[in-house]
């Protein structure tokens, strides 16, 4: 038999409550991510990331396009929150991540809209883009414990997270799922105008691991509990992500599930820079997943 989420245990003890009361306090002035911008959320600044006090969300829905032991046979209950911290010029969903394109959220929809996620038979919740609304997300999170919720719940991230808030999650989140964009600090402020971005990710995603560990998947194929890495293998940038494999067998594990994905396509302001203006080529890709596995990652793939 299944253990059940790890946050329910967090609620039970009152765990959950502890952690929401010193992530609250994350956002007067806003330090809930490395850019530390410090604007007070609370009396209506907006940060770097553009995001309210309030949470905003673009949709809520059961989602077929994610790793298969996240799908499963009813998908992943997916939430797009807006806004984002780090902004990438290449950003594939920059209506929702740059342009905030979505609509406000009480605390009591959101809690609603996960249980009726779970409702219709989903294997879990999948959060995307949370970074700047945790606080906010553990709130709703209680309510729809009270209300039944019992699937586990998958922060869904660029990475580019503070190693605090990181850290307050321990216990509350069961399915870490970062990208690994660039650990080249030229290329992260050159296209995310974060140069912090390799340190930061490195640092978060060795925690993660040290929370959930390698990525367990059940008798059914899905996932329960673990680290998902993201890297998308992009134009120019491929001793790039040769160093980000490495990283990942050296510094986080042999055994780590990674989605190395081919889907780049120069979107928002990608056409103005010239080495990541096109699409990358089938060879690419094919090359970038032949290195992972030449070098002992056993579970890197296209998923």
């Amino acid at each position: 038999m299944e253990q059940p989420p790890l946050y329910r245990e967090s609620y039970s003890k009152g765990v959950l409550q502890e952690r929401l009361e010193e992530l609250e306090s994350l956002l007067h002035p806003c330090t809930l991510c490395p850019r530390q911008c410090r604007a007070n959320r609370l009396v209506g600044d907006l940060g770097y990331c553009k995001a309210p006090h309030d949470l905003f969300i673009s949709s809520a829905s059961p989602h077929f396009g994610e790793e298969a032991p996240l799908v499963g046979n009813n998908g992943s209950g997916t939430i797009f929150l807006t806004h984002c911290n780090l902004k990438c010029i290449f950003c594939q969903n920059y209506d929702i991540s740059i342009y905030g394109e979505g609509a406000r959220c009480t605390y009591g929809k959101l809690a609603a809209l996960m249980v009726d996620l779970q409702d219709r038979g989903c294997h879990n919740i999948n959060l995307v883009t949370p970074t700047h609304y945790v606080p906010q997300i553990i709130k709703a999170l209680s309510l729809a414990i009270e209300k039944g919720l019992s699937i586990p719940l998958v922060y869904n991230t660029s990475g580019y997270d503070s190693i605090d808030t990181i850290r307050l999650l321990d216990g509350i989140v069961d399915i870490y799922m970062p990208d690994i964009k660039f650990l080249d600090s030229g290329l992260s402020q050159r296209f995310c105008k974060a140069g912090d971005y390799p340190e930061a990710v490195r640092e978060v995603v060795r925690e993660m691991q040290r929370q959930v560990g390698d990525l367990h998947i059940d008798e059914y194929g899905i996932a329960r509990k673990g680290l998902i890495i993201r890297h998308l293998v992009m134009p120019s940038c491929a001793d790039d992500t040769k160093k980000i494999l490495r990283f990942i067998r050296d510094e986080v594990s042999q055994n780590a599930f990674v989605n190395i994905m081919a889907q780049y396509h120069p979107c928002h302001r990608a056409g103005e820079f010239e080495e990541i203006s096109g699409r990358i080529s089938s060879k690419e890709h094919a090359e970038a997943i032949q290195y992972a596995r030449g070098i002992g990652l056993l579970r890197a793939s296209n998923y």
